[in-house]
């Protein structure tokens, strides 16, 4: 996996804060099938790594008890210069949470907060050069953002990113806009002001793919998950939105046969 891979402003890697990191990899472990190595404390903070049949899917991280924070998957995009990245999306609109920091032999990374108040990672390759699996069974495959502030999202991620919008659907019941680069469909943005809670904030959400959409979500639910939205069927695949064991919310996907 490479820049080729990845172009800039595409996802490249996705982790999990988690309240509960035993709970967390025995779920997905289940689930996916996953394994893990756990980096180095000194270094790493105990930061670990997710593997689906050998090759990086993810990362977990252990939060911290009075965080008050809940668990959440977060999307990281790839960027060839995180601070003139940071930057840029400080001039339109963001807010930076986290500064641009390097991470030992593996990249820089920064986590900033969108105009409609989603956050997003941002990671500049090092030794870490992303997935080495994706759009694969048990890893991710999309990556979507559902936002409350529609307009000013999508023109955010074209304008800091330098990615090329496609709309999908403009009507009021349905408004969709995928982030392109050479025709590559790289990610969406989903008008989500008609329906998201007043106290949920735009939010990334990530696609895991499986094989049986149904099978998985029966498995889920043994493990302790809660469906949020039902398995249907859409010209994408067949998708439901569950969280997991400690609260975290992810869909899955059954690409069509």
């Amino acid at each position: 996996m490479n820049a080729q891979t990845f172009p800039a402003g595409a996802p490249c890697w996705i982790d999990l804060m988690t309240s509960n990191m035993s709970r967390s990899q025995e779920f997905y472990t289940a689930l996916f099938g996953w394994t893990y190595e756990t980096g180095d404390e000194e270094k790493y903070g105990g930061y670990v790594m997710a593997f689906k049949d050998g090759k990086s899917v993810a990362g977990l991280m252990q939060s911290q008890e009075d965080s008050g924070y809940p668990d959440v998957w977060s999307t990281y995009l790839r960027v060839d210069d995180i601070a003139a990245s940071a930057d840029a999306a400080r001039n339109a609109g963001g807010i930076v949470h986290l500064e641009p920091m390097d991470v030992p032999e593996q990249g820089k990374m920064a986590m900033l907060g969108d105009p409609s108040g989603a956050s997003i990672g941002l990671w500049e390759f090092g030794g870490h050069t992303g997935f080495q699996s994706h759009e694969e069974p048990g890893a991710a495959a999309w990556h979507e953002l559902h936002s409350k502030n529609y307009p000013a999202a999508v023109g955010f991620y074209r304008d800091v990113f330098g990615l090329q919008t496609s709309v999908m659907s403009d009507t009021p019941e349905f408004r969709y806009t995928n982030l392109v680069q050479d025709s590559r469909e790289l990610a969406g943005i989903m008008d989500a002001s008609a329906w998201l809670p007043e106290d949920a904030p735009s939010n990334w959400q990530v696609y895991f793919q499986t094989e049986d959409v149904d099978a998985a979500i029966a498995k889920a639910l043994t493990l302790g998950a809660t469906i949020i939205n039902e398995a249907e069927d859409s010209p994408y695949g067949r998708v439901a939105g569950l969280t997991d064991c400690t609260g975290a919310m992810f869909k899955l996907v059954q690409p069509p046969a």
